[in-house]
């Protein structure tokens, strides 16, 4: 059982580790965990040879953030309650952290400082590892992962208080799976730093640039920037991340479908995402809630009080990328159907204990212009009468109070819009319904398009060109004929764990379905591609990054030639 559960928390981490939710942490990890890394001169004594000495800052870093990460997620509000400090206490602490650390790797002086409390610490038992826990501390504390079926086990354990061996394995894997890409990015920036000459000479400017990288990241993370970027970038994840979590292996081990009682006993008549409305028993009650707001006089809400409507309850949470995709949606779904008999409420079920806190609730729906109702649901006790396992989730209710669909994580919207309006016709036969909304779902379906494609060694898929894809440089020509959906080099290529580059400019050919086809490089140079019998011409500067090569308004067929100029460093192919 526990190996299940470790092996499950990894799978579902790794998935986390990979998803556009990493991307606000990746330049700290770089600069302040990897490239500040790197092999540092040391003279042991006055006769004895200078060595350079590699530091373990990055592995300090990544283990600071899964510390922390298990114990704030797990325990964090109950440790907050005991110290009666506020539930957002920790998020604004690491955020502070992040600040001092970034200012003391600006100002040495003020560096100096900072470090006085380890003075009496040897300077050779701290030497380049100095700070890289707390700083993984600190990440751990602001860093926000997509939600899922293993973070929602996690959560829903920490806020009942039914914390276990279980539990605690599940949430200790979920934390090394989801920090391991996150330490492959951290020794890179290493690499990286020993093997360029630049990166040496330039130390003090490095310290610098991931100081002010740091303040930033906390300057962004108090302006919600990091979540603006995420919500415009689409989960590339988002297919495997389905498959896995709607696996009836992993719903029985993680034991997702919670207690069943006399309200929730038939909810399991609904199958996920159903494409025609069904009959899964009469909706639970809601329960346990802390505060209501933009209600009449902020007073409570119940299922039998709105008998002769139809109901859409959506479970969210404010801080959840996931959640805030679905909400333009639900809110557009609001605004064109609440004069006509349909009531959304929204129950906010906080994934952390930052989202406890009601005015950060208040203050984060108003950013997604929510008007509907919203009940604080901070002990999960709504969440757990219908059984929830997932940000966001929708059941929708009809008019006599009985559960007609169950809409689990992002995805489906025109089903759902569908069954709304027919439910209003069916209690107001005689009521004219304004045209569907025309917000595109740009959720990508399982299967719908080309998976994502790894080019690197450590996670190489769909290469199906001619030589042997190993470690070190290649040379490679495109097959005669190649298969959908898979790509093939030409020329001479150096094939690496995390990426490959070519010395003397080389090609990559990849056959597609997709409607938006988007490349990650590195590195610095240009890269020039022919798509639909046009060539267009990209540079390549600064951080790794999404780069969009194809977009139209359906799924289509095609094919693309890359030619990468020396410098540049391939990562993936991703889809949507």
């Amino acid at each position: 059982m526990l190996l299940s559960l470790a092996l499950i928390g990894i799978v579902g981490g790794l998935i986390t580790g990979i998803s556009p939710c990493i991307i606000p942490v990746l330049p700290v990890i770089f600069f302040s965990g990897g490239v500040q890394g790197a092999r540092k001169v040391r003279v042991p004594g006055p006769d004895a040879a200078p060595v350079r000495v590699r530091s373990s800052r990055p592995y300090l870093v990544v283990l600071g953030l899964v510390v922390s990460f298990s114990v704030f997620t797990l325990v964090g509000s109950l440790i907050l309650s005991i110290l009666h400090l506020p539930q957002d206490f920790l998020v604004w602490a690491g955020t502070i952290v992040l600040v001092l650390i970034g200012v003391g790797l600006i100002v040495p002086r003020f560096q100096h400082i900072l470090e006085k409390p380890f003075s009496l610490i040897p300077q050779s038992a701290v030497g380049t590892e100095r700070g890289g826990f707390v700083l993984g501390i600190a990440l751990g504390a602001v860093y926000i992962p997509c939600a899922g079926p293993v973070l929602a086990a996690i959560t829903v354990a920490g806020a009942t208080g039914e914390i276990g061996a279980g539990t605690i394995v599940l949430t200790l894997a979920f934390s090394i799976g989801a920090a391991i890409p996150l330490l492959v990015f951290a020794l890179a920036g290493r690499g990286i730093a020993e093997r360029v000459r630049s990166f040496r000479r330039h130390e003090r400017m490095i310290r610098v640039v991931g100081g002010v990288v740091m303040i930033a990241l906390a300057v962004g993370l108090f302006f919600d920037l990091p979540g603006a970027v995420q919500r415009l970038i689409p989960d590339y994840t988002a297919s495997i991340q389905k498959t896995f979590e709607q696996s009836d292996s992993v719903s029985k081990q993680l034991d997702l479908g919670g207690l069943v009682n006399s309200q929730n006993k038939d909810l399991g008549k609904c199958k996920e995402d159903a494409p025609v409305l069904e009959s899964c028993g009469m909706a639970p009650s809601i329960e346990g809630i802390q505060e209501w707001f933009n209600t009449p006089h902020n007073k409570p809400l119940t299922i039998a009080g709105l008998r002769g409507k139809v109901i859409l309850i959506d479970f969210w949470a404010y801080s959840c990328i996931n959640c805030q995709r679905s909400l333009p949606h639900i809110v557009n779904w609001n605004n064109a159907y609440k004069g006509l008999g349909l009531q959304v409420i929204g129950v906010h079920s906080p994934e952390y204990a930052f989202e406890k806190v009601p005015a950060n609730v208040k203050d984060g729906a108003a950013r997604f212009n929510i008007n509907y109702p919203v009940a604080l649901d901070n002990h999960l006790s709504t969440w757990t009468n219908y059984r929830n396992r997932f940000w966001p989730a929708d059941y929708l209710i009809d008019a006599k109070g009985v559960v007609r669909q169950v809409s689990l994580g992002e995805g489906g919207y025109a089903t759902t819009e569908t069954h709304i309006r027919q439910l209003l016709l069916a209690a107001h036969p005689n009521e004219t319904l304004p045209r569907q909304t025309d917000l595109l779902d740009t959720t990508p379906l399982a299967g719908s398009t080309t998976q994502e494609t790894y080019l690197s060694l450590g996670q190489m898929k769909n290469y199906a060109g001619t030589g042997t894809y190993a470690a070190g440089t290649g040379h490679f020509s495109f097959p005669t004929t190649l298969a959908a959906d898979s790509y093939a080099l030409d020329g001479a290529w150096r094939l690496t764990f995390n990426g490959i580059t070519t010395p003397t400019g080389g090609r990559i050919r990849l056959n597609y379905h997709a409607s938006e086809v988007r490349m990650v490089f590195g590195g610095s140079g240009t890269v020039r591609y022919t798509i639909n019998g046009k060539t267009y011409s990209q540079k390549i500067g600064g951080f790794p990054n999404s780069y969009q090569l194809a977009k139209s308004a359906m799924i289509k067929t095609g094919t693309v030639d890359v030619s990468v100029s020396p410098g540049v460093t391939v990562y993936s192919f991703t889809f949507g």
